[in-house]
């Protein structure tokens, strides 16, 4: 009875949109996670030194929610049609959007972020920064990144995506035929420059929640294209 009483809400909420262009129930998920965000950004410092990996893992999941949210937001806003003078505040449409892919990016984020730190550990203990030549062990980190662990980690995101999704062998099949390698030229643009400032700069606690951050535009990137892919 109370998770049909909540189901219901749920439902009212997501057919409900402001100005008519912006989804309700994603605007008030992604005002939790922001808040959610800010406490993890305030204490950061005290849990990481407690639980290191917990702290990445919690950190990577909560940007991973912001950043799917973020996408679904664009998304309705460029479907929507603009509204008339008639229009309510919130006017009630039929379309819903898809409930179920922040936490599918959040699960990624989350079980993700134990790989990207061991990754992270071992190109600082690899090539570790020295004050005399700081420059050429960032670079070579760098190189490491993006090409070992860039395609794994695309690798490993359009197949969890997929098969989260309910796909099988031909789905994965085409998601890799059809959208891994332009996603792969796209990561060679962005992130070299973004790792070189990460490996050069910031503080190996804060690596990951750094790329994490700055990977908000980019996991909506991702999230664009994995659904782009499926329609």
């Amino acid at each position: 009875m109370i998770c049909s009483a909540k189901r219901k809400v749920l439902d009212g909420l997501n057919r409900r949109y402001i100005y008519g262009r912006v989804p309700l129930l994603h605007t008030i998920i992604f005002l939790v996670e922001m808040a959610v965000a800010a406490r993890l950004a305030a204490k950061f410092n005290t849990y990481y030194a407690e639980r290191p990996v917990l702290t990445t893992m919690v950190t990577n999941a909560v940007l991973g929610g912001v950043a799917d949210t973020v996408a679904q937001l664009i998304t309705a806003f460029r479907t929507r049609r603009p509204p008339t003078s008639g229009d309510d505040f919130l006017s009630i449409e039929i379309p819903d959007l898809d409930k179920q892919k922040p936490p599918l990016f959040m699960a990624y984020g989350f079980f993700m972020a134990p790989v990207q730190f061991q990754w992270f550990g071992f190109l600082s203990r690899a090539f570790p920064l020295t004050k005399k030549n700081p420059t050429a062990p960032a670079f070579k980190r760098v190189a490491f990144d993006q090409f070992i662990f860039a395609p794994f980690g695309l690798a490993c995101f359009f197949t969890y995506m997929t098969i989260a999704e309910g796909g099988g062998r031909r789905a994965l099949t085409h998601k890799f035929r059809d959208v891994y390698l332009p996603t792969l030229k796209a990561n060679f643009v962005l992130w070299p420059a973004v790792q070189i400032l990460n490996f050069r700069v910031i503080p190996i606690q804060f690596q990951i929640p750094f790329v994490s951050t700055v990977g908000i535009a980019w996991t909506a990137y991702l999230s664009l294209t994995n659904s782009a892919e499926e329609v």
